[in-house]
């Protein structure tokens, strides 16, 4: 046997068929990560690509029908790339597997209603969701305008109708989302969906969903048995299948770490239904990955590098993200972080471990990019939202504290909370919702306290770590959000509204420092020393910017973009990422002077970086030898600063929210 046809390999569920089936079906979910892990399986998308090919074109499978392939949504966030991307960069994957047909999954629609119907047209099949309507698109609408079935027809002829399903629980969670949305029961739906499929034809019925195996348990228990043939299930990111009331319920893994394929036989003896024999499919390391989709890899990455650069913010305060601030005493960085993810989820207070803050430096006044935003902030676990006991809160900023003065990642930032340390604290029964990092729900780093119950504690999640948003995803809204020039063209009511409530609660005297409406100076960094003129606007190619300093990391870029994928036909390079906005204006996008050093100006932006970190690291060391320590920041208040025209200019300041005794 090869690698291809065994690795990875183990049987779910096997009937009593042997032989050439009737159907072929292959499914997977809950993807985020087009590069592969450490662990195994490792996943990847190269080696997913090679299995799906395996399962199409492999001569073992001549003579049977073609594949169709079903995706149970959540594709377009959160990871570090859709930071940047906006989720664009999954649609040629998504495209490239062959996926027949996808259900919305609820991080989709993190970036709203326009964005994802954007992505959603560049999708080379359809996507469902037939019980969550939206009244202001019309009577019986699904949101965004979504399907709410699609019939498939196999290449032997067999009409396979599908239905589109999600759970309530999960639009709670979606605060881009239109206003007097109309949930229907699942349940209820597919009753009313299913014959209306049989009647057109469709000998075999699936629901695609993207609901907790328990709801897709209950929906197959509610159903009458032999109405709906198998529920493929999505949003838990494990493998998992059970047959309940004669129906196959199952969920394939995440992340292109597994898949699940299915081979289908029509019962025996002229009995109506279906008999599967179910493959789970481990993606291993041994596994080749196919070079096509490896190039396609390196390609968007090429891309991702170089829209690190880009400019998403203004900061008129100096914000200090040293580890010698974060993790011992109050940091404006921490303030105006954590009340974000206060604000963002209307929660009572807000904490994170200090130890979340990664950049270890102060970011001067100036401009802030994305490549700012995700080195301060490379974690993907998730903002939670937890109900907890005021006992529990003490417990949580006992521990922050209770390794000082080690440097310890624990030490916590706050909002909405001030505190001094002191033993033996009395109790608070009160209860308090409070957002914080998914690392601190499980406990890590000593919190127990917060230890939520789906990981054994006794902390409710309101918002757990599959349904919230990484902070750096949070960060990036909020900055598209402050924009007045070049603002994304898809920034639809929604996510206006919910970003206009943050701002009204966010926005205290003196925070915000709104754009100049005078001339912008030649540098939006606020420079030491005259610079020189800015050169013109640069754009090498459609859809291709560059930003920054190093016209060649663009030309790099620009030319690993430039093929588009083999069998493309429909005349648009599909493997290139949109722009915020069509028309970028040129202060958000012209580059600035090289930066001159003692000895040879850097090369690129990662040798400028380099340099930077090293100097600081230096710096330290000098002043330890020398006793000196770090001293408080000084923020200014922003009066008189300049700040430039395209967008506000954020001055977050020390409040005196933590005394350490």
């Amino acid at each position: 046997m090869s690698i291809l046809e065994s690795d990875g390999l183990s049987v779910t569920y096997a009937s009593d068929h042997n032989g050439a089936p009737d159907l072929r079906l292959i499914h997977y979910n809950d993807v985020y990560h087009v590069e592969p892990g450490s662990a195994e399986p490792i996943g990847g998308v190269p080696r997913f690509q090679s299995l799906m090919n395996y399962y199409r074109t492999d001569p073992r499978f001549a003579g049977q029908p073609d594949a169709l392939t079903f995706f149970s949504g959540d594709a377009f966030n959160p990871s570090l790339e859709s930071t940047v991307t906006k989720g664009r960069h999954m649609v040629p994957f998504l495209n490239k597997v062959g996926t027949d047909v996808a259900c919305v999954g609820n991080h989709d629609l993190d970036f709203g209603v326009a964005q994802f119907r954007h992505l959603a047209g560049q999708c080379h099949f359809p996507w469902l969701l037939a019980n969550v309507l939206d009244p202001a698109l019309g009577e019986d609408v699904p949101i965004a305008n979504c399907g709410k079935t699609c019939m498939l027809t196999s290449s032997n002829g067999i009409k396979v109708g599908v239905i589109g399903l999600g759970e309530r629980e999960w639009l709670g969670t979606i605060n881009s989302l239109p206003p007097d949305l109309i949930y229907k029961s699942a349940s209820e739906t597919a009753k009313q969906l299913a014959p209306r499929l049989r009647e057109q034809g469709a000998e075999l019925v699936i629901v695609v969903s993207h609901q907790r195996e328990p709801n897709d348990n209950k929906l197959a228990q509610n159903l009458p048995p032999g109405l709906v043939d198998i529920i493929l299930g999505g949003h838990d990111h494990y493998y998992a299948h059970a047959v309940v009331n004669g129906t196959h319920v199952l969920r394939s893994g995440t992340d292109f770490k597994q898949l699940s394929y299915i081979e289908g036989f029509r019962k025996a003896g002229g009995t109506s239904g279906w008999d599967f024999n179910i493959t789970r499919r481990d993606v291993v390391r041994s596994i080749p990955e196919d070079p096509e989709t490896v190039r396609l890899v390196e390609r968007l990455t090429s891309s991702l590098k170089a829209k690190l650069e880009k400019p998403v913010g203004y900061t008129v305060t100096p914000l200090d993200g040293r580890f010698s601030t974060v993790r011992q005493r109050e940091s404006n960085l921490g303030n105006f972080v954590c009340d974000l993810m206060r604000f963002y989820y209307a929660a009572d207070c807000a904490m994170m471990a200090g130890g979340t803050i990664r950049g270890d430096q102060i970011y001067p006044p100036g401009v802030l990019r994305l490549k700012d935003l995700l080195n301060c902030f490379p974690f993907e676990d998730p903002v939670v939202l937890l109900r907890v006991r005021g006992q529990a809160l003490l417990e949580a900023l006992e521990n922050g504290v209770s390794q000082l003065p080690a440097l310890e990642g624990r030490f916590t930032q706050v909002s909405n909370i001030s505190f001094g340390y002191k033993l033996d604290a009395p109790g608070d029964p009160k209860q308090y919702v409070v957002a914080t990092r998914g690392y601190m729900g499980r406990g890590k780093d000593g919190f127990s306290s917060l230890l939520v119950k789906s990981e054994g504690g006794e902390v409710e999640e309101l918002v757990c770590e599959e349904n919230g948003v990484l902070i750096s995803t949070i960060l990036r809204q909020y900055f598209m959000s402050l924009k007045v020039l070049g603002k994304w063209q898809r920034w639809s009511a929604s996510l206006h509204r919910h970003w206009g409530s943050v701002h009204r609660n966010l926005h205290g005297e003196g925070w915000l420092k709104p754009p100049s409406a005078g001339a912008s100076p030649v540098s939006e960094k606020a420079p030491a020393h005259r610079l020189m003129s800015r050169p013109p606007l640069q754009r090498t190619a459609r859809l291709s910017y560059y930003y920054g300093r190093f016209p060649e990391e663009a030309e790099e870029a620009t030319v690993t973009t430039s093929v588009s994928i083999k069998g493309n036909d429909n005349g648009t390079n599909s493997d290139e990422m949109d722009s915020d906005s069509d028309d970028d204006p040129d202060i958000l996008t012209s580059p600035q002077p090289r930066t001159n050093y003692v000895t040879q100006p850097a090369r690129s932006s990662a040798d400028e970086d380099h340099r930077l970190c090293l100097a600081r690291c230096v710096v330290r060391k000098w002043m330890r030898h020398a006793g000196l320590q770090p001293n408080n920041l000084s923020t200014m208040d922003g009066e008189g600063e300049f700040t430039p025209s395209w967008t506000s200019g954020i001055s977050p300041r020390l409040e005196g929210r933590i005394v350490v005794e």
